[in-house]
């Protein structure tokens, strides 16, 4: 349903009044304490949500609904309802090719390195793997550098219809897009202003990055990155629940899909909607042999300060999508370094998962010979 025809609908099904006397009876219960404060059920929280984008209820009252939540800890069914509103105001397009692999990197992008993950869909497509990343300019907490940015830096169309991206998918010379919230939904997009208000980390930016814009017609696989112990639960649990058919969840830098390039790590996956397994991963057993554990900043990167936080010093964000739009560009011409092993260890780990490589050795293998042959390199337009 589109955002213009969901807010009719909910116009129709009850008056703003309505959304109003809801939102207070929720925040009654959910607001009250510590020790006091009771759990919505998941068909409050959705109602809630829905409101909320359709802009029914005040924005204070938005504001402290979502810190609410944050304050007592939502619930999976919390979690699950505002999801499933997210969904139904999202303007989802199914593209014309079997499965595809939607990556969702951190919105809120990233500060202390340079970001590899923007590019491992070229990759992907090269090895025949359609796949999706979508994110938005910026974003709190971190309105760190984000996969628009350094796209855009690329020369890579960012600002597509949800339409015209699936339209690149199922392109066999190109199989890969970027799709940005204020596209796929608008009112969702139009929250940004009320999340930095209120500062912290809450339930929509755990439950936006499931919000499935491009399915295949077949399959849709789930890829994303975490840091703390109880997201890939609740990341397998949202993504079973919007019925993506895997889902690969890997510990990773600043909480994206690239792990750590000198330590082991870890992954999470769940195949055919079933329950999550955990797998060791190690770079070496890859050929990855690193001093560094991400892509370093380069020292001649100007530093700014963030707008309204003068205290700390934050990355410059223009200057840093570029270095990381040269340094993923010659990667997929097969430079080696830090970056093209970011791409070597995300890629192969997605191929493993998927079932289209027998061992991560050989899908690290692969992903070094589309590098290599610039076969990679030729998906970037």
């Amino acid at each position: 349903m589109t955002h213009s025809a969901h807010h009719s609908a909910g116009q129709a099904g009850g008056a703003p009044d309505d959304a109003r006397w809801t939102m207070r009876s929720i925040l009654q219960r959910i607001a009250t304490g510590p020790t006091l404060s009771k759990d919505i059920a998941h068909d409050e929280a959705q109602l809630a949500m829905e409101a909320i984008l359709a802009e029914r209820v005040d924005p204070v009252q938005a504001g402290i609904f979502l810190i609410a939540l944050r304050m007592k800890r939502e619930t999976d069914d919390e979690l699950k309802g505002i999801l499933d509103a997210i969904r139904a105001t999202t303007h989802s397009v199914t593209a014309d090719v079997d499965e595809v692999v939607d990556i969702a990197d951190p919105y809120d992008g990233y500060n202390r390195c340079l970001p590899a993950a923007p590019f491992v869909p070229a990759v992907l497509a090269a090895c025949e793997v359609p796949a999706v990343t979508h994110g938005l300019d910026r974003v709190g907490p971190k309105f760190g550098v984000t996969h628009r940015h350094v796209l855009a830096a690329a020369g890579v169309p960012v600002d597509l219809a949800p339409e015209e991206a699936a339209a690149r998918l199922a392109d066999p010379g190109l199989g890969w897009t970027y799709l940005d919230q204020r596209a796929f939904n608008p009112a969702l997009h139009g929250l940004i202003h009320l999340r930095t208000t209120i500062v912290k980390r809450q339930a929509i930016t755990t439950t936006e990055v499931l919000a499935k814009p491009i399915l295949g017609r077949r399959r849709t696989h789930y890829v994303t990155g975490y840091v703390h112990k109880p997201y890939p639960r609740i990341y397998a649990l949202l993504a079973r629940h919007v019925g993506f058919d895997s889902a690969l969840l890997v510990r990773g830098v600043e909480g994206g899909i690239v792990p750590s390039l000198r330590q082991p790590g870890v992954c999470v996956g769940y195949q055919h909607r079933g329950e999550e397994q955990t797998y060791d991963i190690d770079p070496t057993a890859l050929g990855i042999e690193q001093v560094v554990r991400s892509v370093p900043l380069p020292d001649d990167l100007p530093q700014t300060t963030r707008p309204g936080d003068e205290i700390a010093v934050a990355v410059d964000v223009g200057a840093t999508a570029q270095a990381a739009a040269r340094a993923g560009l010659a990667a997929l011409g097969g430079a080696k370094g830090p970056t093209y092993d970011s791409l070597v260890f995300s890629a192969a780990l997605i191929l493993w998962h998927l079932g289209r490589s027998d061992s991560l050795r050989a899908a690290a293998e692969r992903v070094r010979a589309v590098l290599d042959s610039g076969a990679a390199a030729e998906r970037i337009r």
